[in-house]
């Protein structure tokens, strides 16, 4: 009668370790959204919030697009970003500082399909494939939508989503190829303000400025 109850440890054991924070900094993906007042401005006090935070590495930032609402009813257009993150903050805790920091950017609770000043999902936490009330990994809806698959294959495209195994840029041509809502680059509008510099330190010296 013991078996069953190893069994159910080894099964536990595993379920834990996908939630557990990771002993080496992962590498996870981030998608930013706003159709609210300045959008682009939500989305660059949200990069700056991540940038400044003292457990989160940014090292890729996405272009802007433009993207038509999909949902139900109609909303006004979104503009949407990816960025790639590396941190050591267990998955939950991470989507705990993202919705922190949509609260402190001024996001009301229950926005779920709802116009929002600010959205940050987790899209990708490594290779990690999990599922419970709060969190799901990947993002259940990522294969589906281009205006998250667009921006990551702009960072990523010949990562393979770990629940699937097929390449982001294979995703993302797939849902462009059937046509839906409209999706465009806004290059005028990039995340970084043009007279940003490379790497972290230059990004968060020049969005101070953006964000003060």
């Amino acid at each position: 009668m013991t078996a069953p109850r190893a069994g159910a440890a080894v099964v536990w054991l595993e379920r834990s370790a996908v939630w557990a924070a990771p002993t080496v900094p992962e590498s996870v993906s981030i998608g930013l959204g706003s159709n609210q007042g300045d959008r682009l401005d939500h989305l660059r006090r949200a990069l700056f919030a991540l940038l400044t935070h003292p457990e989160i590495r940014v090292h890729a930032v996405s272009p802007v697009y433009e993207t038509e609402y999909v949902g139900p009813g109609r909303q006004a257009d979104y503009l949407n970003a990816c960025v790639e993150v590396k941190t050591r903050l267990a998955p939950k805790v991470l989507l705990s500082v993202l919705k922190g920091t949509e609260q402190r950017l001024g996001r009301a609770p229950g926005g779920h399909l709802r116009p929002r000043i600010i959205d940050l999902d987790i899209l990708l936490y490594g290779d990690r494939v999990a599922t419970d009330p709060v969190l799901t990994l990947p993002h259940p809806r990522l294969p589906e939508r281009a205006f998250v698959v667009a921006p990551l294959a702009d960072l990523a495209p010949e990562r393979k989503l770990p629940d699937s195994g097929e390449t982001v840029a294979t995703v993302c041509a797939r849902i462009l190829a059937r046509g839906g809502p409209w999706i465009r680059v806004r290059a005028e509008h990039p995340l970084l303000p043009q007279e940003a510099g490379d790497g972290e330190e230059a990004w968060r010296a020049s969005l101070a400025l953006h964000c003060r």
